[in-house]
């Protein structure tokens, strides 16, 4: 090789190294910049104590789990997930028995089977697939809850959500209300491309407003969603989000999501991109925190010990009125 020819050989090397050298550097900024639009993961949970509530739910527990979850999700409290289990026919009731509640809401999403639900102030309900049971405890009630009469005759697929939200400390002592929800009520948005269904329960979704009155700023949504699934949307960065993986699985902002397992989103602004692996069903939970002390002692959730005492004295002296076990 002729020294004219290496000469121009080696510039024509640089510069082909210094062309493919910038290029590289604007993809991996241009990849870090849509990367950046989207809100990170904090982290995904693995179901984890699996236990029996009464002799109807079993549930795995994601949050009140020791970790401080219960404050990281405020305002939601609690959330046990009954996963997909066959119950063989009974003749005996399955569920919980009377037991009090106060200082919270407790919202039951039925996906698959049936549940029956009492409570001191007269209200009944019978929710099945896709409906929801949403009862605010207020000043205090008591209830129950246990499988439908047809469902424990003939057994089958069960699969529930339980989930307590924490109230204000303006809205502690609020009557008791309750709140029947059936799924073909859900206000509902349509995703394109037959990517599925948003079904929003509480706040707005794409301007579709939701059906449940709330007592704090929450975005609640039941997702059904299909295999091509692929979408994006945003939430408050402030508000606590999570997402339930009921069935399927997801990648989140870039993070696999398998079925039964909990997304927890950091604080912060950014898109929320879902695409579904698989036919998915999804609960997101979103909520702007309540930054309240709170005190939570078994069915009861209020804002000092002295409270707490009170609930109990209350509750003793009947004052959450009568249910018949």
């Amino acid at each position: 090789m002729e020294r004219k020819d290496f000469i121009k050989k080696g510039i024509l090397g640089t510069i082909v190294s210094f062309v493919a050298g910038s290029f590289g550097n604007k993809v991996n900024a241009a990849y870090k910049l849509v990367n950046s639009r989207y809100r990170g993961v904090e982290g995904v949970l693995s179901p984890t104590n699996t236990h029996m509530v009464g002799n109807g739910f079993k549930v795995m527990n994601f949050f009140p789990n020791g970790k401080g979850f219960e404050e990281r999700m405020s305002p939601f409290f609690l959330l046990d997930f009954n996963a997909e289990v066959n119950f063989p026919p009974s003749d005996i009731s399955q569920g919980v028995g009377v037991h009090p509640h106060r200082g919270i809401e407790t919202i039951t999403f039925a996906y698959k089977g049936g549940v029956e639900h009492h409570d001191s102030k007269g209200n009944h309900g019978i929710i099945g697939k896709g409906n929801i049971q949403w009862m605010t405890a207020g000043g205090g009630v008591l209830h129950k809850e246990y499988h439908e009469k047809n469902f424990n005759k003939n057994g089958g697929a069960f699969e529930m959500v339980q989930l307590w939200i924490n109230l204000p400390k303006a809205h502690k002592m609020t009557p008791a209300k309750y709140q029947s929800i059936a799924h073909n009520s859900k206000p509902k948005h349509t995703l394109p491309n037959n990517m599925g269904v948003i079904h929003v329960v509480a706040g707005e979704y794409s301007g579709v407003k939701g059906i449940a009155s709330t007592f704090s700023p929450i975005h609640m949504y039941d997702m059904h969603l299909n295999d091509n699934a692929d979408f994006t949307f945003t939430l408050p960065g402030n508000y606590n989000t999570g997402i339930l993986v009921v069935d399927g699985s997801i990648i989140i902002n870039n993070t696999a999501a398998p079925e039964n397992h909990y997304v927890q989103l950091k604080n912060e602004n950014g898109d929320i991109h879902i695409k579904a692996n698989a036919k998915t069903t999804l609960l997101l939970l979103s909520g702007e925190p309540l930054n309240e002390p709170f005190v939570g002692y078994g069915p009861f959730v209020m804002n000092t010990e002295a409270e707490i005492h009170q609930a109990i004295e209350d509750y003793n002296q009947g004052k959450f009125g009568f249910l018949k076990d």
